[in-house]
């Protein structure tokens, strides 16, 4: 296994098992990124595009590290942040600005204000986990104005209303072109996307290789592969989906994908400072508050959180603006470009951040070549021994054409488009 250049958040550097062929029989061969290796001749340089753009950027944090500490289900006692955890946070300011008219259905008015934005390095928490958020400091004051949101994020049974009126296909459905990898074999360009595969028994949690794999025919209607389906999902969030497609539905629903810094604020529901969406302990008088994963990671979901894998939406409670899984469940698309040292340029501007749509361009030091998106709230497949980015000021990231089973969004809607849409 090898470490990129930024060792210290511990981004692996891309390692896949990949099937080759070799005197006419299948066998699994280790494909390192930095060294990869193609027999037969082929060229590896469409290798390297195919893993990066559809296993390589799940919004995921490899950490090799045992939690030590960490109180798990067993143990009655809540869990509580170190007594210095909100220092760097200044109060949460909520505008008084009234809703401009009745929400739209299945969303609330978020009323804006000023915040501070960002988490400190929650590794001296209890259930803190082994990564320290460096690209989410330094914590930082921001304005956003009021805005509608989504109450949960977007179901499979909206976005099946999506496409039914507009026939749209998603990314995970259509034919990779020979053109964005290069060498590729013709059979090996099929449709697909990301799934989560628990492993037989305990792993080193040193590469999510071990337990993801690229599944052919996986996609929003087919969540784990062919022979699965959403019958009876309708109340799941969709997943499978990748930026473009997230973007298109907000656009057909009149909508748009939240700022981060729109993300955020809401997710904080008024407050400052907490580690969580619904407050300081992450099992609140023993009782837990999200989807989250549960047992031995990535063995069995012990479903001690009610829910083995997704949950659907709405099934906790919902935090003070009225917004459900803003922690966990499923991560979830904004608009903003992901760049490790995006909140240091908002601190050297100076002053208040206002309405900040993210960098210009992306860049992942881990990654340059690729295109990145941030994610948030965390997923089902968190947890304190890999990865805690159910914190509300925690960030994940992703390529923009890869979806996975544990990716989905809500939308967020201006009053601009609120009052176009009513004629007002």
């Amino acid at each position: 296994m090898r470490w990129g250049d930024d060792s210290k958040n511990r981004e692996p550097a891309v390692s896949v098992s990949w099937r080759v062929e070799v005197d006419a029989r299948w066998t699994w061969r280790a494909v390192d990124h930095n060294a990869l290796a193609w027999s037969r001749g082929i060229p590896g340089n469409w290798l390297m595009a195919w893993i990066h753009r559809r296993l390589g950027s799940l919004g995921l944090v490899a950490a090799a590290v045992a939690v030590v500490g960490c109180r798990r289900e067993v143990d009655p006692v809540p869990s509580k942040p170190r007594a210095e955890s909100t220092s760097a946070f200044q109060p949460t300011v909520v505008s008084t600005n009234p809703s401009p008219g009745q929400p739209p259905a299945g969303m609330v008015w978020i009323p804006g204000g000023e915040f501070s934005m960002g988490s400190e390095d929650p590794r001296g928490a209890v259930c803190g986990g082994p990564d320290a958020m460096q690209d989410a400091r330094p914590v930082h004051r921001v304005f956003v104005d009021g805005f509608f949101m989504d109450a949960t994020e977007v179901t499979n049974g909206e976005f099946a209303r999506f496409v039914r009126e507009t026939g749209y296909v998603t990314v995970a459905q259509r034919t990779p072109r020979a053109e964005d990898f290069p060498g590729a074999p013709a059979e090996a360009l099929v449709p697909g996307s990301a799934v989560f595969t628990p492993t037989e028994g305990p792993v080193p949690l040193d590469s999510h290789f071990r337990w993801w794999r690229y599944q052919k025919g996986a996609d929003w209607q087919h969540p784990e592969g062919p022979g699965t389906s959403i019958e009876g999902r309708n109340a799941d969030p969709v997943v499978h989906v990748a930026y473009e497609d997230a973007e298109a539905f907000a656009r057909w629903a009149g909508k748009r994908l939240p700022t981060e810094a729109e993300w955020e604020f809401a997710a904080r529901g008024g407050r400052s400072g907490e580690l969580y969406p619904w407050g300081n302990d992450l099992k609140p008088e023993g009782r837990f508050t999200a989807n989250i994963y549960t047992g031995q990671f990535p063995t069995k979901d012990t479903g001690a959180d009610g829910f083995q894998g997704i949950a659907p939406v709405g099934r906790f409670s919902p935090n003070p603006f009225g917004l459900h899984d803003m922690g966990g469940n499923v991560w979830e698309w904004v608009s903003d470009w992901y760049r490790p040292d995006y909140y240091q340029q908002c601190v050297l501007a100076g002053g208040v951040a206002r309405n900040p749509f993210g960098p210009s361009s992306s860049y992942d030091p881990v990654e340059p070549s690729e295109k990145k998106r941030v994610h948030r709230g965390g997923s089902f497949l968190c947890t304190d021994e890999y990865c805690t980015r159910y914190m509300v000021g925690s960030r994940g990231k992703g390529e923009v054409s890869t979806g996975s089973n544990h990716v989905g969004f809500r939308c967020v809607m201006t009053v601009d488009q609120y009052r176009s849409r009513s004629g007002r």
